[in-house]
């Protein structure tokens, strides 16, 4: 309880002392986390002493029940905790080792991998060709293996990681372009070129923040 039910009284006619007060919690002097038994038992007290004023009776009855009415609205109605949620998935084992995967690096490198990735793209956008964009996607594959090792410092892992995003890259890109994304890029190559462009995206997400 946060608060006392009220003063005892022998006056029948007394008047309730918070029987203007809009909070029902606080007009019935309890805690916002008290139980269904103590919100009775406040409700009973207050009742039984000033039973001899209708308006002070009238207030207790009302608060008491807009209480309940929120007590049942709220079971029936479970607020979802979001913060928790978000933390709960977090510390979930497969989420943490994907996060534990990728690593800010300075912005100096991520601009450098930005800048490259985007000259690609607008290269393969500017120049296309019968054949498809196969020397940007060439130069993509070799940039991602040169950004990954200056990170990584090991050739093996280096070349492990740059071929699996490489081949993982270029099939969402594909997928992305057969099943969700239109092409909004006409020509008879429209669709080589945006496949490579959601490559590129997905290429310098790797390359920059990989470990």
């Amino acid at each position: 309880m946060s608060a006392s039910f009220g003063d005892m009284s022998d006056d029948s006619s007394a008047v309730f002392p918070r029987i203007n007060v809009k909070d029902p919690y606080k007009r019935l002097g309890i805690s916002r986390m008290a139980s269904e038994d103590e919100i009775q038992g406040a409700r009973n007290f207050l009742i039984q002493q000033y039973a001899g004023h209708k308006p002070s009776v009238d207030a207790i009855e009302s608060a008491h029940d807009k209480i309940i009415m929120q007590k049942f609205h709220e079971r029936k109605n479970p607020k979802i905790d979001i913060n928790k949620k978000v933390r709960q998935v977090r510390q979930s084992k497969v989420v943490s080792f994907v996060f534990d995967r990728f690593k800010t690096p300075p912005n100096a490198f991520l601009v450098k991998t930005a800048v490259t990735f985007a000259v690609l793209g607008a290269l393969t956008v500017l120049f296309p060709t019968e054949e498809g964009p196969t020397l940007q996607v060439l130069l993509s594959l070799i940039a991602t293996f040169y950004f990954i090792h200056q990170r990584l410092k090991k050739k093996l892992w280096s070349f492990l990681y740059g071929t699996g995003s490489f081949i993982f890259s270029w099939l969402i890109g594909t997928f992305l372009m057969v099943s969700v994304i239109p092409p909004f890029i006409k020509g008879p190559r429209g669709f080589e070129v945006m496949s490579s462009l959601l490559s590129y995206v997905l290429l310098w997400v790797a390359s920059s923040y990989l470990r």
